[in-house]
């Protein structure tokens, strides 16, 4: 018996909701077009619902294409069926990260994603030292969300940052200020990320005097292949902000390609034209290879157990455990189970006892929350009372 796929979206006549329909339809998979809007949600004591004009939802994967105007109640209405275990290709969390530029440069940086000098400004003052700390004149001023290109401006002088850094805050907007990468002004490329692979790219070159190359402002695209550093890049990128399918735009400065934005419901009109690849045939047959399994939230499942977490070590703020192996790491009685070690950009599960430890390594242990960190206080040598600052992640 084969799935039953929803594409979530309030544009059926569109171009990319369309491409998807006709790739289920070619491979006799049933497929419908359901508008995020027509759902009703329903919470009780132990039991969670969810109605689709007026009748039962029973559909076994979802493909967001939620617009940025109902970004919030198209999250609600994908949460809800996350909760309900229906598989998602991208998750509401995922888009939520990727929509917020500032809260998405921010997970880059911190996964060390390269991205270009940013700076969050909700002051005036602040202007003047903001522009410095991205390099100088001319700077890009950005809202905080926004999409195609809207809300994006390049201004050269610093008369001209102020009053419009100025004119958007009185409006109550989000302003961030970000490095200009001059040898990529009016372009830059667009990966297509399907799963962990990039499977189609284009480079995008805006048109006259713009700056900004996105294709509905009119800008011409073409095929690029991408070396496979960059593309790594744009698989990382996706991954971090948590996101199946994703358009990761990437500008190529000098010092190397840098993440400009990643977006969660990358139109596919444009790039399935430039590069002569089915992207939205490769969508498909993801969403049927990966539907059957559902992705476990660890920190959520703990929360159902108190007392119950994951905690874990950076191993930078303490190099005196550099060269330590595991098993000589903790000395109580208390086993620790080390979930996984987080090394060169990957992850190593149920590491070996006799691993030795590096300076970039992250320990990821899980377990009784009070028992991991009497342990880790141990292990780092340091009094109880003084772990606070080291714990990441718990529930």
């Amino acid at each position: 018996m084969g799935i039953r796929v929803a594409v979530l979206s309030r544009g059926p006549r569109l171009y990319s909701t369309r491409r998807l329909v006709e790739e289920c339809k070619k491979r006799g998979i049933e497929v419908e077009v359901v508008d995020p809007m027509k759902f009703s949600l329903f919470v009780a004591n132990g039991d969670t619902n969810v109605t689709y004009k007026g009748e039962s939802f029973a559909f076994d994967a979802i493909i967001p294409r939620i617009g940025h105007s109902i970004t919030k109640h198209g999250v609600a209405v994908l949460r809800h069926l996350e909760q309900l275990d229906v598989w998602t290709a991208n998750t509401g969390q995922g888009i939520l990260q990727s929509r917020d530029k500032l809260h998405a440069s921010q997970i880059l940086a911190r996964n060390n994603i390269p991205v270009p000098r940013t700076t969050y400004v909700r002051d005036t003052l602040d202007i003047e030292a903001a522009i410095d700390s991205v390099g100088g004149l001319p700077v890009v001023i950005k809202v905080t969300s926004g999409t195609q290109g809207q809300g994006v401006f390049l201004r050269h002088t610093l008369h001209e940052a102020k009053n419009l850094v100025q004119g958007l805050l009185m409006t109550g907007r989000s302003i961030l200020i970000q490095e200009y990468i001059a040898e990529s002004h009016g372009k830059d490329i667009r990966a297509l990320v399907v799963g962990d692979k990039v499977v189609a790219s284009m480079r995008r070159r805006a048109r006259g005097r713009e700056f900004r190359s996105n294709y509905h402002l009119n800008g011409t695209v073409e095929k690029v292949d991408l070396p496979d550093d960059i593309a790594e890049v744009a698989c990382r990128a996706a991954r971090v902000l948590g996101l199946h399918i994703a358009g990761v735009d990437l500008l190529e400065s000098d010092q190397g390609p840098l993440v400009l934005e990643v977006n969660s419901s990358p139109g596919l009109e444009g790039i399935e034209k430039a590069s002569g690849v089915n992207v939205a045939g490769d969508i498909i047959d993801f969403v049927t290879s990966e539907a059957s399994f559902s992705k476990v939230d660890l920190d959520q499942l703990m929360r159902t157990v108190p007392g119950q977490g994951m905690m874990s070590l950076q191993i930078r703020n303490h190099p005196n455990l550099v060269g330590e192996r595991l098993c000589d790491l903790f000395k109580s009685s208390v086993e620790v189970p080390v979930f996984a070690l987080s090394r060169d950009n990957s992850l190593l599960w149920n590491p070996d006892s006799e691993l030795q430890l590096r300076y970039a390594d992250v320990l990821i242990c899980y377990g009784e929350l009070t028992e991991l960190r009497s342990s880790l206080r141990q292990a780092i040598g340091e009094i109880p009372n003084n772990l606070d600052t080291e714990v990441e992640q718990e529930s």
